[in-house]
């Protein structure tokens, strides 16, 4: 005979095992939402210890480290968890998810749809967290997200997580006003999901640059959830990126988004991943002193995580030591998943490279002290451009440093790559600044390595001449370029044709310079009274064979700036006769 209480009392007990399960699955989403990876972690191998025949805490921990991006950690878990007895159809979710990852992805729709035909009636999480694959692998489907989460929708209308990230995929695929509605119909189900909140401010600060907007969302979060740390995070970026924009406040924002940043790591579990993130935010911010050490706790932590010499390659270039930020990038290179390397790599490497092949001569100045690793370092950093074209947009202030290091050859194929996007904001400025640096170049080589070296001549004349095309009212393009044709007129080696082709566009370049600056202020004109002067001379001297009228005008302007000259005194003397 059965023994009915004792039967009722089982029956209780599994009851409240299931409740308790229940919150604690769910205070790890909360510490995952929290960005609070470690405190997720622990609390999911607490789970798997307690009741290791439940699939769904296999799966949520191996989606943290998915999250984290260590897919070898997260297969163990999703492994173990499809054999179990519960639940087990979550785990070939996130095999799944690392299908998508390494582009196998009919193997991840086969998964997916076997597990779609046995689906309950009230099974919505499944289907959201396919949906959530296609959002988050390495190749994501923004349009396969969305259905499948229209299908969770369908299966629960009120679903504030479905909407979430109905929402992340709708911003993601570029439907901005979707995303907005989909977030505001989540929080209209559930008004406690902080995370619709914070996404509509990242909605804000994104699409339109509304960065007042987006901080006045940001600090409500703050104010009614002072320990959400991921707000903080989101201020943090939402100042600096205001700071790009407003360059006089540039100092001010990006102090304010380190103080956030540090705020927000206090709310996280300092675990290696929330360091990392860290890491990556002080590259952004360009504290490479914090980042190096950053990247130093971090080794504390764990010695064997290659992203951390990422950190530490940059840190180091960035602060000086050249040969230590080489050494890293190349043991970080050796060590890293090939899929996991970025053009930011290639890009240091490069620089650390060019950084340790240009030294000084007795003169002062920059030289190539080993071609053949010179040339590997412009290859690296060419290869930065081509893995991804957005790059390009830092390559004009690394231009200009190594200019002011007075590295103008390394300068010169640094804003020549920056140059190539023709859609950049700052193509005027880096294609003046590779001809600038390609005749700085030149002009500080030796006699004899100038006679080498007039192709780099061609090639600077080339910009100023794209530079004038831009912008005509621009005196140091007419300037520089009439420089730089004085010099191909002057070359040993020219053919007559390419002389005289020469010294007839520097009187047009001199002419330009005459114009553009006597259209400047008064200040201005006397500030460049020296390069007037001398384009008064130069030009006068072509045009006294062609144009005797004009050279007279010039010589004689010449003499309005500087009654002292002599040269003009007698050239001017010559035509007067």
């Amino acid at each position: 005979m059965i023994n009915m209480k004792k039967f009722k009392l089982l029956g209780l007990s599994l009851l409240f095992a299931g409740v308790l399960h229940a919150q604690d699955a769910n205070e790890a989403k909360k510490a995952v939402d929290a960005e609070q990876y470690q405190k997720a972690k622990n609390i999911l191998k607490s789970l798997i210890a307690s009741n290791p025949q439940d699939g769904r805490n296999y799966f949520y921990l191996g989606d943290v480290y998915l999250t984290q991006a260590e897919p070898d950690s997260a297969a163990i878990y999703f492994n173990k968890g499809k054999v179990v007895k519960d639940f087990p159809e979550f785990n070939n979710i996130g095999l799944g998810h690392i299908d998508l990852d390494n582009g196998n992805a009919p193997a991840a729709q086969a998964k997916f749809d076997a597990i779609e035909k046995e689906l309950k009636k009230k099974d919505v999480e499944q289907l959201i967290y396919i949906g959530r694959a296609y959002i988050y692998s390495d190749k994501p489907d923004y349009p396969k997200a969305i259905a499948w989460l229209n299908k969770a929708i369908a299966k629960d209308p009120k679903s504030a997580q479905a909407y979430i990230n109905l929402g992340e995929a709708q911003y993601r695929n570029r439907q901005q006003s979707e995303a907005y509605a989909s977030y505001r119909t989540a929080l209209g189900y559930d008004n406690t999901a902080v995370r619709a909140r914070l996404q509509q401010g990242v909605l804000k600060k994104n699409t339109k640059a509304a960065f007042p907007e987006a901080i006045a969302e940001f600090d409500a979060i703050v104010a009614s959830n002072p320990g959400y740390g991921p707000a903080y995070r989101e201020l943090a970026e939402t100042y600096y990126m205001w700071g790009t924009k407003d360059r006089p406040k540039y100092a001010e924002y990006t102090k304010k988004a380190i103080g956030y940043y540090e705020k927000y790591m206090s709310l996280t579990d300092y675990s290696l991943d929330s360091r990392m993130r860290h890491a990556d935010f002080l590259v952004l911010a360009g504290d490479y002193k914090a980042l190096q050490e950053e990247a130093q706790k971090m080794q504390q932590l764990d010695g064997v995580n290659p992203k951390i010499l990422r950190y530490l390659a940059y840190a180091a270039y960035e602060n000086g030591n050249y040969e230590e930020s080489l050494k890293a990038m190349n043991d970080f290179l050796a060590k890293a998943d090939p899929k996991r390397i970025i053009a930011r790599d290639y890009l240091y490497l490069g620089l650390a490279k060019l950084a340790l092949t240009v030294s000084t001569d007795a003169e002062g100045n920059s030289v190539i002290a080993d071609q053949a690793k010179f040339d590997e370092a412009i290859a690296d950093i060419q290869k930065a451009a081509s893995l991804n074209t957005g790059i390009t947009t830092e390559f004009s202030n690394i231009g200009q440093k190594l200019f002011k290091q007075k590295l103008y050859a390394p300068a010169a194929v640094v804003f020549d790559i920056a140059a190539q996007d023709a859609e950049s904001s700052s193509l005027f400025v880096d294609t003046f600044y590779m001809g600038f640096s390609l005749y700085a170049d030149h002009v500080s080589k030796s006699a004899e390595a100038q006679k080498a070296n007039t192709a780099a001549l061609v090639k600077a004349d080339s910009a100023f001449a794209k530079v004038i095309a831009i912008n005509p009212q621009f005196p140091e393009a007419h300037l520089y370029k009439a420089k730089t044709d004085q010099k191909l007129a002057t070359a040993e080696g020219a053919d007559p044709a390419a002389k005289n082709l020469a010294i007839d566009n520097m009187a047009v370049a001199y002419d330009g310079y005459i114009t553009a600056i006597l259209a400047k202020t008064p200040a201005d004109i006397e500030k460049n009274k020296k390069n007037l002067i001398e384009a008064y001379e130069n030009a006068g001297a072509y045009y006294a064979v062609k144009d005797k009228a004009k050279a007279k005008d010039y010589f004689a302007k010449a003499l309005e700036l500087d009654p002292a000259n002599e040269y003009a005194k007698q050239e001017l003397a010559k035509l007067s006769k």
